[in-house]
């Protein structure tokens, strides 16, 4: 009896990112509500199933979809606005003063939403927040059918959204309980920084993480000048801070990374501290490259982002995984290390691990959801095609993302979006654009 299924999406070739990394030749994704029903042979699959949506993609290859696992999607608004600067005078004369001035919930909801189109365009379906107002960035992603992680951001100074570590803290659980039944969104407690939270705030945020079982999610040894205001505070650096605080573990989501020594790679390692790697924002802040292939030598869990706009100017997955690679290969002199089975590693099942989401999402699995990414490779910069994932992470994008189904619904068709209205988000960017700078 053949059964009716919601969608048929046959391929030329399929990553599953599961253990074995396979990758499988002429082969059908089955969708059944919003999971992954059946994986099989397209030859065979019209025999076993059904659908009114039915995808022949030949010469397009099917992954995962991609997770950006740092990011603040509201900054999409101030990209551009600050650039050729280091971190330190990026932030305090010209972010921090900016967001004083223009953050509030209709900044965060208008630049999540453009966000979040960028995202879809560039194959990404989950994505891993921090930022203020969380509500408005739920409420984008749950409008664009996007599933985040949202942090809640803790830090010590006022800002327009809260007002000292407890009104963050209460701000933030109270977002927790209104949105803990929606299945796109999930929640992290987010300290901004080392350098934006006390020891007290800390180890609240630890103790909070460990009540609630939630991940926590931070920036951590981005620049050298972080590392050595530490320990001239406090004699340790921010990992060996964080280590005697209690913070580092399995569920501690740990942004850049940077400049990290033998004592503070260790302990990372010996914690299982999950590290989100950020190559581009880090060159053009200038803070650094984060020797990533010692830390996947180790077997420690290493995942991508690409920070925000404001400090990448894009949010394009592929371009960070490249990025990445090409780096890793630089500075360590070793072509061989990784290759296109580690990376994409990086930005599906390993970004989900962290978020503890690798039972859910990250892989191309039976009753996983159904968040995949179609990316044609029949064009003038992916040809000739010798191995396709390769070509996917070396020449791949460059607008060949085709397809994107989040939680089994179809967000991105033959690269048009569904029911987004770019020239709509396009103007809403150039008249925050006009406020900002005139004001």
């Amino acid at each position: 009896m053949i059964k009716k299924v919601n969608s048929i999406i046959s391929a030329s070739w399929i990553y599953t990112a599961d253990k074995i990394n396979t990758l499988l030749e002429d082969h059908s994704i089955v969708i059944l509500e919003d999971e992954i029903f059946d994986i099989l042979p397209t030859k065979s699959v019209f025999d076993k199933y059904e659908a009114d949506d039915v995808f022949a993609l030949s010469d397009h290859i099917i992954i995962p979809g991609l997770i950006n696992n740092h990011t603040h999607a509201a900054m999409s608004l101030l990209k551009g606005y600050a650039n050729d600067l280091p971190l330190k005078s990026w932030l305090e004369d010209h972010i921090w003063p900016a967001e004083k001035q223009h953050v509030s919930e209709a900044f965060v909801k208008d630049g999540s939403l453009i966000a979040i189109a960028e995202m879809i365009k560039t194959g990404t379906t989950t994505f891993n927040d921090m930022y203020f107002y969380p509500n408005e960035t739920a409420e984008a992603a749950v409008e664009m059918g996007m599933r985040a992680n949202i942090g809640l951001v803790v830090m010590e100074f006022p800002t327009n959204y809260a007002s000292d570590p407890e009104d963050y803290l209460k701000k933030g659980l109270d977002f927790r309980d209104q949105w803990r039944d929606e299945d796109l969104i999930s929640t992290s407690l987010a300290p901004h920084a080392p350098y934006t939270t006390s020891d007290k705030t800390l180890s609240l945020v630890g103790t909070y993480a460990e009540q609630l079982n939630l991940p926590i999610h931070t920036h951590l040894h981005e620049t050298m000048e972080e590392i050595k205001n530490s320990i001239s505070q406090f004699k340790v650096s921010p990992i060996q801070r964080f280590g005697a605080l209690g913070l580092l573990g399995p569920n501690l989501v740990a942004a850049h990374c940077t400049h990290v020594g033998e004592q503070d790679l260790n302990l990372l390692n010996q914690n299982n501290v999950n590290v989100v790697h950020n190559p581009s924002s880090n060159l053009i802040l200038g803070s650094g490259i984060a020797d990533i292939s010692k830390m996947l030598d180790l077997g420690m869990n290493v995942s991508i982002g690409t920070d925000s706009s404001a400090s990448n100017n894009r949010l394009d997955m592929f371009e960070e995984l490249r990025m990445a690679v090409l780096l890793g290969k630089g500075i360590n002199h070793k072509p061989e290390i990784l290759d296109s089975n580690v990376a994409f590693k990086m930005a599906t099942y390993n970004a989900a691990k962290s978020m503890n989401k690798g039972e859910l999402i990250g892989s191309i699995e039976l009753k996983k959801k159904a968040d995949i990414v179609a990316i044609n490779l029949d064009s003038i910069f992916t040809q000739p095609v010798y191995n396709p994932l390769s070509s996917l992470l070396y020449n791949g994008n460059q607008g060949g993302v085709d397809y994107v189904w989040i939680n089994g619904t179809l967000k991105l068709n033959a690269g048009q979006l569904e029911n987004i209205d770019l020239d709509k988000l396009t103007n809403i960017a150039k008249s925050w654009k006009t406020k900002i700078k005139t004001t």
